[in-house]
């Protein structure tokens, strides 16, 4: 794992007069960082989807960081290389850091092929406020889904770096939930991670 060398010079870190506690207080949840990570087409995006809309239908506070919307903005000078992945979680994590900081529950839906960088965001944002959930959907269910036609592409040699074609997926060893999307149906899914914010006391 590399980290980045810091560019700015003379720059001092400016604590608020407000805490997390205190806006977790006026929100009434627990900032939490929900990181979900599997292969594409695994269904990273439709059980992200369907918790936030499960949480705010609650009263619970919730924001989706969906790697395909954040590469046409914050991140849309990086690429595929490891390189550029890893400074994609990265910035996601220090994101989601923010997020949690501010009292929020985040949703990130990242492939994340490599352990080192999803240990890096649980280092960044605190053991206690990060939950990974895997998505643990075997690689011939996801290519018969391929709803983008990219495992098509992949195959065909026009996506170079492709996770789980061209380039290699590293599940968790130890994931805080595991979801098999293609034995389950979304909404019980979603009530599994649901169940895991109460247990953790994000929310009740």
């Amino acid at each position: 794992m590399t980290t980045p060398s810091a560019r700015s010079t003379n720059v001092v870190f400016h604590p608020g007069t407000i805490g997390r506690e205190q806006r977790e207080e006026l929100l009434g949840q627990r900032g939490m960082l929900i990181w979900l990570t599997g292969l594409s087409a695994s269904g990273k995006s439709t059980i992200a989807r369907g918790l936030e809309a499960r949480l705010c239908s609650g009263g619970w506070l919730a924001y989706v960081l969906d790697g395909d919307n954040l590469r046409h903005g914050l991140n849309a000078d990086l690429g595929f290389s490891d390189h550029d992945r890893e400074e994609n979680i990265r910035r996601v994590g220090e994101v989601g850091a923010l997020f949690v900081d501010a009292g929020l529950i985040a949703i990130a839906a990242f492939i994340s092929p490599f352990r080192r960088d999803r240990e890096r965001v649980r280092s960044i944002v605190g053991a206690e406020r990060f939950i990974e959930v895997f998505l643990d959907v075997p690689l011939a269910v996801c290519e018969s889904r391929d709803p983008k036609h990219l495992y098509e592409k992949a195959r065909r040699g026009e996506i170079a770096d492709f996770t789980g074609i061209s380039s290699p997926y590293e599940p968790p060893e130890s994931p805080d939930v595991v979801l098999r999307t293609n034995e389950r149906p979304v909404e019980a899914c979603v009530e599994t991670v649901y169940a895991e914010l109460v247990r953790r006391g994000a929310v009740r």
